[in-house]
């Protein structure tokens, strides 16, 4: 006799197959991928190294460090008995910088004091960091966390997917359009430059995990405005993750435009967005000025890196990084060697196309627009009429303004990335490029989805090759400081 046949219901299968395995199967070819990394903590885990100190009651990081990428503040004691903390310039070495923003010369100084170092990077991933840095200390394993937090990332995605394209069809999906979801997922998660950022912990790629993770649940509260204060949350979030961040903001903007028919309306789901926006800044501002003096210096003009003589000579931002930046997002090839190991991967990566291809129906405007009953209309509500466009290409504009607004200042920033597989900074924006896609219907095309397979066949390689086989890649490639 046949024991008793226990099923789940229908919504707890649903979320299984649909969110709990896709985390599953991400977790273990990430796993699989970072191998011996999953043991020990990574180079550069300046965000254990920050939660070790938070939790010990201290915004400092006590010597002992590893890697580079730190802070470093001097304190001084001038002639006149004042004391000041700032650093030695590096364009010029007979001058001192303070904090307070003055300049004076070394001759000034009458003692040298302590030196104090600071993480410079946006703090919220070492939120994160809290429990491994809580149980095992400064030897908190950053590459588990970051593999676990990248794991979340296709649930997530397939979550956003569906979010809008219910945002158009209503109920009534097509049973097509899953597939393509799926094969979105797929684009995003082992088809672009996520997957070598997820499995090798470290601070940088950590903070883009984390942003793109924060992406989509800020995208998928911003669809239809349905979701406010979370939105608010997740933004605030992002921002101290990955400061472009904030140029993602119109997404939100124009989706509350789009869908709030009166004044009144608008400013109530404002005032939801912008109060947990709000209170993460404040977190910040006074996360920066205890440090550095500043409510809006991270930290990094006070880097003790090579990039600081480019820093002090341009600034963090300036028009002479951008033909670098732009080469190094749009051109930039692997290098031909002639002879094993055959190609050399630039201290700068690749560009966007060649590490995810199927960027490129991008151009396309994102093919066929998505049809259906309900994106027969949408409307902009205002006191005195109303312009009517299909939904589905309001939320393709909003998309593309919001990533174009996002990508901009990467271009003009004094870091292309460097050293990376491929153009890492596209993370910020790459869940906006991804629903451009989406929208566009491109996943149901077989040389889509070619792409897609080569795309992951790429990441692949530079998953498990990215610093761990230097043979292929060449890091003098061209200088990252620019010249005069």
């Amino acid at each position: 006799m046949a024991g008793p046949c226990y099923h789940l219901p229908a919504h707890l299968r649903f979320f299984a197959s649909h969110y709990l395995l896709p985390f599953a199967l991400g977790l273990a070819i990430f796993a699989a991928l970072a191998g011996e990394r999953l043991t020990r903590g990574s180079a550069a885990p300046q965000f254990v190294y920050q939660a070790d100190a938070w939790l010990h009651g201290s915004l400092e990081i006590a010597p002992p460090l590893q890697d580079q990428d730190w802070a470093k503040l001097t304190q001084v004691t001038l002639a006149s008995g004042e004391t000041r903390w700032g650093r030695r310039l590096t364009t010029q070495p007979d001058m001192f910088r303070a904090t307070t923003g003055e300049t004076m010369p070394i001759a000034e100084i009458a003692q040298w004091g302590r030196e104090a170092i600071y993480m410079s990077f946006p703090p919220f991933p070492t939120l994160l960091m809290l429990p491994v840095a809580a149980t095992s200390g400064r030897d908190g394993n950053d590459v588990a966390t970051t593999v676990v937090l990248a794991a979340m990332i296709a649930p997530l995605c397939l979550l956003f997917l569906r979010r809008l394209r219910r945002e158009i069809h209503g109920d009534a999906v097509p049973a097509k359009a899953h597939a393509d979801d799926v094969w979105l997922t797929l684009a995003l998660v082992l088809g672009s430059v996520l997957l070598y950022a997820s499995v090798g912990g470290k601070v940088w790629y950590t903070a883009h995990v984390t942003g793109v993770l924060l992406c989509l649940l800020y995208a998928t509260a911003s669809l239809g405005a349905r979701a406010p204060f979370f939105a608010g949350l997740a933004f605030g979030a992002a921002v101290l993750t990955r400061t472009p961040m904030v140029f993602m903001m119109p997404l939100f903007l124009l989706e509350v435009w789009r869908v709030a028919g009166s004044g009144r309306r608008r400013a109530w789901l404002l005032v939801q967005f912008v109060l947990p926006a709000v209170a993460f800044a404040a977190a910040a501002m006074w996360h920066n000025h205890a440090r550095f003096g500043s409510f809006t210096e991270f930290g990094h003009s006070y880097l003790d890196v090579r990039q600081q003589l480019q820093i002090e000579q341009h600034g963090l931002f300036a028009y002479e990084y951008l033909s670098r930046n732009l080469s190094v997002a749009l051109t930039l090839l692997p290098h031909w060697l002639g002879q094993a190991p055959w190609i050399a991967v630039s201290g700068h990566g690749m560009a966007l196309w060649v590490t995810s291809p199927f960027l490129l129906w991008l151009l396309a405007g994102g093919a066929h627009a998505t049809s259906a009953p309900t994106d027969q209309t949408m409307i902009f509500p205002s006191a005195r009429d109303a312009v009517v466009i299909p939904i589905s290409r309001a939320l393709r504009r909003s998309l593309a303004i919001s990533a174009a607004a996002v990508a901009l200042p990467a271009l003009f920033y004094q870091n292309s990335g460097w050293v990376q597989f491929g153009y890492r900074f596209s993370l910020d924006y790459m869940v906006l490029l991804l629903g451009i896609l989406a929208l566009g219907g491109v996943a149901r095309s077989r040389w889509f989805r070619a792409a897609v397979v080569l795309a992951i066949a790429i990441n692949i390689f530079g998953a498990i090759t990215f610093d761990r086989y230097p043979q292929f890649y060449k890091t003098n490639a061209y200088p990252v400081i620019i010249a005069n």
